[in-house]
């Protein structure tokens, strides 16, 4: 792997299925998946562990989540935007992650977490920068740039 590619490691509740590329200015993960549940768990674990070491991350707060988006891509930058917006209102880092519905337009579910001892990253908003899912080796895959 290059020097330069930092992978998620570990057990925790984040691991898999991400890793941080390099960027110029931003924060970017290059996430991967089966499916689009998975791509979108995946990149919610990804942002998770860029804003905190998920293990010093005490449960507390639980949100149900309905989005709708017009396209697979804009459903995502939705996704990821309402867990930074939720980080912000709820003083809470989101590493728990129940989807019970994740279509091309639609996504259900319920997330949990809770403050983080130290933030890693003051992630602003997630960015359609060069978004694309798109098939890959490993199922779907995507590279998602993040505002910090």
């Amino acid at each position: 792997m290059d020097e330069d590619v930092v992978a998620s490691q570990g057990t925790d509740r984040c691991s898999g299925g991400f890793e941080e590329i390099p960027h110029t200015a931003d924060v970017a993960l290059r996430v991967w998946g089966q499916d689009l549940r998975e791509l979108f768990l995946n990149a919610a674990r990804g942002l998770a562990w860029l804003m905190a070491d998920p293990e010093t991350v005490q449960s507390g707060a639980e949100v149900s989540l309905d989005l709708y988006a017009p396209d697979p891509e804009t459903l995502l930058i939705t996704w990821l935007g309402e867990l930074i917006y939720l980080c912000e209102r709820e003083g809470a880092v989101f590493t728990e992650f129940d989807l019970e519905e994740v279509t091309s337009t639609h996504l259900r579910g319920t997330v949990r977490g809770g403050p983080a001892e130290e933030l890693r990253h003051s992630v602003k908003a997630a960015t359609f920068s060069n978004l694309s899912i798109r098939p890959g080796p490993r199922g779907l895959e995507t590279i998602v740039v993040f505002d910090v």
